[in-house]
């Protein structure tokens, strides 16, 4: 029979380095989970991608016991890395602090394609350009 599913909760860590601490300790705790040991699997799962924020969805069940996936980490966060930047624009209809090329979205586009609700590439690209805007990022044409 099915275990009965208790709680989902969804949270954004560094790949490596979950540590009981805060966000992970309190998300959890308040579920009865042993937080050690998600902590373990979690770092474990994700050592190779060290440095990067990795949303993950973790299924707690009645009987404190938890499941979890990890996704593809954020736009934002890639398109950030792609451009070598540390934040996006305060204002970004007017004020451009980047700028990023199709070549980069496409890439970014493929990483996410599984996480994304879009049908085809095409989709995914407009999507991913959308957010670059956002961030005040100008898309421009490969060189």
């Amino acid at each position: 029979m099915a275990k009965k599913v208790a709680a989902m909760v969804k949270l954004q860590l560094s790949a490596g380095q979950a540590t009981p601490s805060p966000p992970v300790g309190p998300a959890l705790g308040q579920h009865g989970v042993n937080i050690m040991e998600f902590c373990k699997a979690f770092n474990e799962r994700t050592k190779t991608q060290e440095g990067t924020i990795i949303p993950v969805l973790i299924t707690i069940f009645s009987d404190r016991t938890f499941t979890f996936i990890t996704k593809t980490p954020p736009v934002s966060f890639l398109l950030k890395k792609a451009v070598k930047l540390a934040k996006g624009a305060s204002n970004p209809k007017k004020e451009i602090v980047g700028k990023v090329t199709n070549a980069q979205v496409r890439e970014i586009a493929q990483l996410k394609m599984p996480d994304l609700n879009a049908k085809d590439m095409t989709g995914a690209i407009k999507i991913v350009e959308g957010s670059a805007r956002s961030m005040g990022l100008e898309v421009v044409e490969s060189e």
